[in-house]
């Protein structure tokens, strides 16, 4: 049985760990709030950019493939983006990407699959499984903008326009709220009609897109749209990963700083035990002591 000194060190110990796992969250929910207002508005413009991008297409032959971006090919070779976090202690965010992508690899035995991280957390899962990343981008958080997204889709696209890969997914996460957040592979390159922010488009929006007028011409609007729907789908992911991250951050912070509170109760509880045990033992060596006197 543990002394009553090293439950008190105990107990000190896991104070302090309270202490930081409750300024953590704190610090995750500050993050969290701004985090999530920029990924719920970078989602209606993504929307809205679909909604022209299958206005466009709309009623165009895939098999004319009016843009390089659409030529569909057999899937030989694929490139995966795994956007995941730089940072741990964050529950099982980083972890969840990290199965989707092996998930998709075992789904996919014939095609030859590369990766691409963008995040620390993903490339170390997937490395220490033993798979290899073809290319990885260090620190784009620190420096994450527009601009860095069309860095990461330049790089991908061009590697599809002249056939190195035959299809490009992002391995990602949907910010839902602060307790979820949902791990999917959204599906990058060929672009196709019908597709949308999330890899579908609802039927009504495809019906309104029939009586749209197009200023310049349709083909014009085609080489406009499609490399931006890359960036912006690679950005959109972005900021929906870094709020995902905040809040599957916050949530673990919230319970270790409660599983903290508990632990401290039951080593209390433990202490006050065997300091009354201590008491009591000593009362009755005191009284014994007496009573062998009076003897």
């Amino acid at each position: 049985m543990s002394s009553l000194r090293d439950i008190r060190k105990r107990i000190k110990s896991v104070k302090s760990t309270r202490q930081i796992t409750k300024a953590m969250k704190m610090v995750a929910a500050a993050k969290l709030r701004r985090a999530q207002e920029n990924a719920t508005n970078t989602r209606a413009y993504a929307q809205t950019l679909w909604k022209l991008v299958n206005a466009a297409l709309l009623g165009v032959d895939a098999a004319d493939a009016p843009h390089p971006l659409m030529v569909d090919r057999p899937a030989k070779r694929i490139d995966v983006i795994v956007v995941t976090s730089d940072r741990g202690l964050a529950a099982a965010y980083n972890v969840n990407v990290g199965r989707q992508v092996l998930k998709f690899i075992r789904a996919n035995p014939d095609a030859k699959v590369e990766i691409v991280t963008i995040g620390k957390k993903g490339g170390e899962f997937l490395r220490a499984r033993g798979f290899k990343v073809r290319k990885d981008w260090p620190g784009l958080y620190s420096r994450l903008s527009y601009a860095a997204a069309q860095e990461v889709a330049a790089e991908v696209t061009e590697r599809f326009v002249n056939g190195e890969t035959d299809a490009v997914y992002v391995a990602g996460t949907y910010f839902r709220s602060a307790l979820v957040q949902e791990p999917a592979m959204l599906p990058l390159l060929p672009l196709k009609s019908g597709m949308g922010y999330r890899g579908d488009v609802e039927e009504e929006e495809t019906t309104a897109a029939a009586s749209m007028l197009f200023e310049p011409d349709r083909q014009a609007l085609i080489e406009e749209l499609l490399p931006r729907s890359v960036s912006v789908g690679i950005f959109r992911l972005l900021l929906e990963g870094i709020a995902s991250e905040h809040g599957a951050r916050m949530t673990a912070m919230e319970n270790a700083t409660k599983a903290a509170g508990d632990m401290i109760g039951t080593l209390t509880l433990a202490y006050n035990r065997g300091r009354q045990a201590a008491i009591t033992k000593e009362l009755m060596e005191i009284v014994s002591g007496a009573e062998a006197l009076k003897g």
